[in-house]
């Protein structure tokens, strides 16, 4: 293949959060960073809009105003209701993670990051589908394909190393030969926003372990949901379930949220259809490293392309955001050396790396989501666990992934040493 000139030294594909953090992070060490998107900004994304203390810790990094008077709405914890109970867990006291949460619309959100990795010095590109990779005689991707603007106009772009966030669907994964794997866990979550005078301020992410409809008030409906408010007169109200449920696959999820809210309380709004607030929307969740390798021929995977959600709680930003800061140390410190064997050596540490973070974790997380699937195991852990407050902290540090790897207290050795034994995925 003739030499060509390069368009950047890495191409990022994809502006989500994985993306864009991607792409700040490098501009910030001085690479040559082209970050395209193939919608235009601000647009929206299925997401609960809730994020936990380790997402604001990546906020942080990227320099963000995470205050309410930057339009934040901050929360304390999560309140669990199950089992007749409802709980309020307050975020844990950590040297490694902030002790607040946040709530935003990823229709700004999304427009926030972006912009920040442009003020790193990246440039972006809106109105740009990536369709594959450009591959050189050895089959090592130097580039991608893509269709540009309305008109799809068919562009080339660059570049030594690629990175693909681009999403559930990973078309540029795909392309690669990278398809998921059916042993992993996966989820799907559909969400709506409604108007709540009542609900829209709350101090707390709202879980609901057990659904009920008005009509069947005895029985359980499948998947968990969720409330968080909003901080603009509105809730971002959802609900998700998993692949190992009975029920995956064979169930309407858009007429299942409008049950289980027709049993809500009438001061909410939530069960009056003149208080939503646009369509239901729904995304599957890719879970537990469900598409791997995560580095193979030129290309990183970041985020949800990678398949990174958490399978404990279905939180993906943060993984998404902390996974593309990972690759932009890895990409800096490979293109400082010559092509070929040693710079390969380096681009090695990333999937390396990935397992010895996340591995151990992700292997419970799949045990987890395989007993949860049983309402049967589901219901007993609910009755029996909601009231004991000290082991539902426990569980909130677990499934929130949230301890000290060194020190800590006595639940984050525990949870650490758990992490540590299982072998990785």
């Amino acid at each position: 293949m003739a030499a060509v000139e390069h368009d950047a030294d890495v191409i990022v594909v994809g502006a989500g959060p994985g993306g864009s953090t991607t792409a700040y992070h490098l501009a910030r060490h001085g690479v040559r960073v082209l970050l395209l998107e193939k919608t235009e900004f601000p647009r929206e994304k299925v997401c609960g809009d809730g994020l936990t203390p380790r997402a604001v810790k990546q906020l942080v990094k990227l320099g963000v105003d995470t205050s309410t008077e930057a339009g934040w709405l901050r929360n304390r914890g999560l309140r669990v209701i199950g089992g007749g109970i409802r709980l309020e867990l307050d975020w844990p006291d950590l040297a490694s993670f902030p002790n607040y949460g946040l709530v935003r619309t990823r229709l700004d959100f999304d427009d926030l990051l972006a912009k920040r990795a442009v003020e790193a010095g990246a440039t972006l590109r809106t109105g740009v589908t990536v369709t594959g990779p450009v591959l050189d005689e050895t089959g090592r991707s130097v580039g991608v394909t893509a269709e540009v603007g309305p008109d799809k106009t068919p562009a080339t772009f660059h570049a030594p190393l690629v990175v693909a966030a681009d999403g559930v669907s990973g078309r540029l994964p795909l392309a690669l030969g990278l398809t998921k794997r059916d042993d992993r866990p996966m989820g799907v979550a559909v969400r709506r926003y409604y108007r709540s005078a009542v609900k829209h301020q709350d101090d707390y992410l709202e879980s609901w372990l057990e659904l009920r409809s008005r009509e069947h008030p005895d029985k359980l409906l499948p998947g968990y949901g969720w409330i968080f408010g909003m901080g603009d007169g509105r809730v971002n109200v959802g609900l998700g379930a998993l692949n190992s449920s009975p029920s995956f696959g064979k169930t309407n999820y858009r007429r299942l949220l409008t049950d289980w809210l027709g049993n809500t309380p009438e001061d909410w709004g939530l069960a009056d259809e003149a208080n939503a607030d646009g369509p239901i929307l729904g995304a599957a969740l890719p879970m537990g490293f469900n598409r791997v390798p995560h580095y193979t021929r030129g290309v990183l995977l970041v985020g949800d392309s990678g398949g990174m959600v958490n399978p404990f709680n279905g939180e993906g930003i943060a993984y998404a955001m902390e996974s593309g800061e990972l690759a932009a140390e890895v990409a800096v410190q490979a293109l400082a050396r010559p092509a070929g064997a040693e710079r390969e050596r380096a681009l090695a540490a990333y999937p390396t790396e990935l397992k010895v973070r996340y591995g151990g974790y992700y292997r419970l997380g799949n045990v987890f989501v395989k007993l949860i699937g049983n309402p049967q195991v589901m219901r007993l852990a609910t009755r029996h666990g909601m009231p004991h407050p000290t082991l539902m902290r426990f569980v909130l540090k677990l499934m929130a992934n949230l301890t000290d790897p060194r020190g800590g207290d006595a639940m984050d050795r525990v949870i650490n040493a758990l992490a540590k034994a299982a072998p990785a995925v």
